[in-house]
């Protein structure tokens, strides 16, 4: 098994180093390859099983932008051949149209799914996270200068319960395109989602996974989202 994990010194924002610290721990056999920004990503010309992208600024989001728009038809056959990406952060904006920034200037994106972005810089938004991902509960926050529209529902990766969807009053939150997961929510996201964790092993091959501390993270995830159920601020 192979996981390729892109660019982790520029795509390392809020914490998003410990979803595939996290996720070794889990997967100890696999083989996690490390791609740093001075080399091309390995998906580009060998099979791997799954690639990460973490959030970053949004100048290094253009950085990425430059070097992966003329590899669109690889990363687009490798998204339909069912091979897993999981973006967290803004990093999934790059598979839209475009992005917009605050002047109006559009940033062509990769066009792989059918929505686009806006940058509201200065202007963050801030928000706990409570949705739904098939029957499972999945809790997070966000911190942010984009939100992103006209995703379809097709194209959704899961309903918006509280907190900030894919924009301010949306009523769903990422994209997913088969095993294409990307979504806003920050930080250690597989630590929080044990369960859609163990979802991601299954989905690499792992029959029954028994992911690392999944006691103390099933307890955390269970107070987390008794807590975010209770009629608590969201947002900030």
């Amino acid at each position: 098994m192979k996981i390729e994990v892109l660019y982790p010194e520029i795509c390392c924002l809020f914490g998003d180093k410990a979803n595939m610290r996290y996720f070794e721990m889990c997967l100890p056999e696999a083989e996690f390859i490390k791609t740093p920004v001075s080399e091309m990503p390995r998906f580009l010309t060998e099979d791997v099983d799954m690639v990460y992208f973490g959030s970053c600024s949004e100048s290094n989001q253009e950085r990425i932008l430059s070097r992966l728009k003329d590899h669109k038809e690889r990363i687009e056959a490798l998204i339909e051949k069912g091979v897993i990406f999981l973006m967290t952060g803004n990093s999934f904006e790059i598979m839209g149209n475009y992005i917009e920034k605050p002047d109006g200037e559009k940033i062509e994106a990769l066009g792989i799914v059918d929505f686009y972005s806006k940058r509201t810089i200065p202007q963050r938004f801030n928000s706990l996270f409570l949705g739904k991902f098939d029957e499972m509960d999945m809790v997070g926050y966000t911190s942010r200068f984009s939100h992103s529209y006209d995703i379809k529902e097709k194209d959704a990766f899961m309903s918006a319960t509280k907190g900030y969807g894919s924009f301010k009053d949306a009523k769903t939150e990422g994209i997913r395109r088969n095993n294409l997961y990307g979504t806003y929510l920050l930080g250690p996201f597989l630590i929080q989602n044990p369960l859609f964790t163990k979802y991601l092993c299954e989905q690499l091959g792992v029959k029954e996974p028994e992911i690392a501390f999944e006691k103390d993270v099933m307890k955390a995830y269970e107070i987390r989202l008794g807590e975010f159920k209770k009629d608590i601020k969201f947002i900030c």
